[in-house]
């Protein structure tokens, strides 16, 4: 079974990810990713004999829309809201074409602005976040893995180079990955990989 494989068999397991991808394109907007820990975690679940959900707090979907308004983000925020309201964890819905004009205020670093939504997952702040999940037109998945699945199924979380992310949120994050799932192994933010 290729990595691609094992990888679609971990996370379509996960009745979220399945219901996101399911009902996704309902929305109506383009270059639509269902991304980050929903998948990666999914994985670590199976991984690690976990139940499926564990650990997870949300499922990030994203898109790419020129409009950089926050009228009309909200607008598919609020179609998403009604659209996943039953599911066990918040659908949290964001244009990436909007990231560079609030990423500053909250994690007090820019960020370049996005070219699309491939740009957003290449530059994750672990290499084992960098994952995003699609369905074409006939309803089958396609998957986005630009850095390949050594880290993920290795349970290694090392700096993504390529992201804008700082250290702080890198090492939050990977403390409270570990406090989930041990088996982890966390390399220092000194030993990241990608491009600078």
């Amino acid at each position: 079974m290729s990595d691609e494989a094992r990888f679609l068999d971990a996370v379509l397991a996960d009745s979220t990810v399945a219901a996101v991808l399911e009902r996704a394109p309902e929305l109506g907007v383009g270059d639509l990713w269902l991304t980050a820990g929903v998948l990666f975690q999914a994985v670590w679940n199976e991984l690690t004999g976990r139940p499926t959900g564990t650990g997870v707090r949300d499922a990030d979907l994203f898109y790419f829309d020129s409009d950089t308004s926050w009228d009309a983000e909200d607008a598919v925020i609020r179609r998403g809201a009604e659209l996943f309201g039953d599911l066990p964890v918040p659908v949290e819905i964001r244009n990436e074409a909007r990231v560079h004009l609030w990423y500053a205020d909250r994690f007090g670093t820019p960020a370049p602005p996005f070219r699309d939504c491939a740009d957003a997952i290449d530059s994750f702040a672990a290499v084992c976040c960098c994952y995003g999940v699609t369905v074409d037109s006939d309803g089958r998945p396609r998957v986005y893995a630009p850095y390949g699945y050594d880290d993920l199924f290795g349970l290694v979380v090392r700096r993504n180079r390529r992201g804008p992310a700082p250290r702080h949120v890198y090492e939050a994050k990977a403390a409270r990955w570990t406090s989930v799932w041990p088996e982890l192994t966390v390399l220092p933010w000194e030993d990241g990989h990608g491009p600078r």
